[in-house]
């Protein structure tokens, strides 16, 4: 058993490396194709963070495995809430501006409402999948379009001026996409034969090792992110880094590994999980309002998010 632990941790670091090459590759060639930094920066980049758990989720619902396919998109959401801002909070109290109440978290709020009533009838089908898609795609239309006309683009100067300084030739970034693609379709197949093994060798569901295991494992991309981003004071990326992934996974992970092979859902993913993933959702409208100022979420109260962690993963072994 010590070898699939150790073969969980290897594909794990291979799976984030990979990743992050990929996704570098794939921004420094496309900036060499004359891509615009806001479409790599929403598109490019923001698909890769969530890379990770886009792979591990499509190659388990392929194998037949939906339980670690859904925990692992849902048990993401829940960790991003609730571990990585919680943790950045703790760190360094994060200003969340009206802009975010208003319109993100409404919007992350909605998708996470429509996913739960597809799921009530205990079965994702193709057309559940379309749906999602569709919602993605034209969510991320409005941004781009909202995007383009804006005069100042904080994203856009942002990404662009990430491309300038850390510019990879044009066969890099080429090498990159060559070696970190096979890299993460491997380690994504070695994480869920592993996952698979351990929940098998403790007597456990593979739900609750989606849900726990692999979900924390592929948000630390989104951690490291987000506590770079607190640590830089930009409150607004570490929050909407969270939010973007949430969304990507609930529309675009659920969605697509329903796409490959639409799937039966366990009752209690329905009852237990979605609605501690809508109570976060829910718990940063309260946590984020300021009267009359931006909100804040203190030391306090990340440490209260991560308190409402221990309590649903003690609830999860319990209950398993």
């Amino acid at each position: 058993m010590i070898v699939v632990f150790v073969v969980l941790v290897v594909s794990l670091l291979l799976l984030l490396w990979s990743a992050d090459r990929f996704v570098e590759g794939s921004a420094a060639v496309a900036h060499h194709l004359g891509l615009s930094p806001l479409l790599i920066g929403m598109v490019i980049v923001g698909f890769g963070t969530s890379m990770p758990e886009l792979l591990v989720s499509t190659m388990s619902a392929y194998q037949g495995n939906p339980n670690i396919a859904l925990g692992n998109a849902y048990g993401s959401n829940i960790s991003n809430i609730a571990i990585i801002l919680g943790l950045t909070a703790l760190i360094t109290p994060l200003t969340i501006h009206s802009s975010v109440l208003k319109k993100e978290l409404p919007l992350l709020l909605a998708v996470s409402l429509v996913a739960s009533f597809q799921l009530q009838d205990g079965w994702l089908s193709r057309v559940d999948a379309i749906v999602l898609l569709g919602l993605f795609l034209a969510i991320m239309s409005w941004y781009i379009y909202e995007g383009f006309h804006k005069r100042e683009d904080l994203l856009q100067n942002n990404m662009a001026l990430e491309l300038k300084t850390r510019r990879l030739p044009l066969k890099k970034g080429i090498l990159y996409i060559a070696v970190g693609l096979p890299l993460l379709i491997g380690s994504a197949r070695l994480l869920v034969w592993s996952a698979i093994k351990i929940a098998e060798h403790l007597g456990v569901s593979d739900i609750l090792i989606g849900l726990t295991l692999v979900a924390i494992g592929t948000s630390l991309p989104e951690l490291a992110s987000s506590l770079m981003a607190g640590l830089k004071d930009e409150h607004d990326l570490a929050v909407g880094n969270i939010l973007g992934s949430n969304l990507f996974n609930t529309l675009v992970v659920v969605g697509l590994a329903a796409i490959i092979k639409p799937m039966p859902v366990e009752r209690i993913i329905f009852v237990r999980d979605i609605p501690v993933m809508i109570f976060l959702t829910l718990s940063l409208f309260v946590l984020g309002f300021g009267y009359r100022k931006p909100g804040r979420i203190n030391r306090l109260e990340g440490a209260l998010l991560l308190a409402i962690y221990g309590g649903y993963l003690f609830y999860l072994i319990k209950s398993s």
